[in-house]
């Protein structure tokens, strides 16, 4: 066999497991690592940023489906009211639903390539809240599975946050003026509602 037959056997290997498709650089190369962490840093935190809009979620959907279970039990204990099953199934459905988006958002947080499929259903479900749930869910998907999602999901990307820890994403103040916002209004609703009741 000549040399270069065994360099062909090398380079290709049918039985390879498949490989993400983007060049990485390999361990060790710094500064081809802080390149590509830096052109992907944005994306990177807007994904992760998603997580934590679902963690929230999460929160906020897991409290209401206890509060309706708890609910509907109480009205089937004190009269038997048969229309509280209703009630109770969809606490119970509302409850498990949150679990598990706070499952995906920790998912997301951490940049697992398996977030990709139930954000994919969810967000594609979303689309179907016009104007602002189709806009929102509209980016998510493309954040998701652009070119640049893709990048960052692949398990090399992760080789890549490893040696860089010192890039960070540095918020600007209009964001964060924003998240105090809303937490504010969150904040107020939530008062709100305890003072009417």
């Amino acid at each position: 066999m000549s040399s270069s037959d065994s360099n062909l056997n090398q380079e290709y290997n049918p039985f390879a497991a498949p490989t993400s498709g983007f060049e990485y650089p390999a361990a060790g190369v710094g500064g081809d690592a802080e390149r590509i962490r830096s052109e992907l840093i944005s994306h990177e935190a807007s994904i992760k940023s998603i997580g934590v809009l679902y963690l929230l979620g999460a929160v906020f959907g897991t409290l209401a489906g206890i509060f309706l279970t708890v609910t509907a039990v109480y009205a089937m204990a004190q009269d038997g009211a048969q229309d509280a099953v209703v009630g109770l199934l969809a606490g119970i459905f509302i409850t498990g639903l949150s679990l598990g988006q706070g499952f995906v958002g920790f998912g997301l947080r951490r940049l697992r390539g398996w977030t990709r499929i139930p954000v994919g259903i969810l967000s594609g479900i979303g689309l179907l809240g016009f104007p602002v749930g189709t806009l929102i869910n509209g980016y998510i998907l493309y954040l998701i599975f652009s070119q640049k999602g893709s990048r960052v999901f692949a398990p090399e990307y992760q080789a890549i946050i490893q040696q860089t820890p010192h890039i960070k994403y540095q918020t600007s103040i209009i964001v964060k003026i924003f998240l105090v916002f809303l937490l504010a209004m969150i904040g107020f609703i939530i008062l709100a509602a305890i003072f009417a009741g």
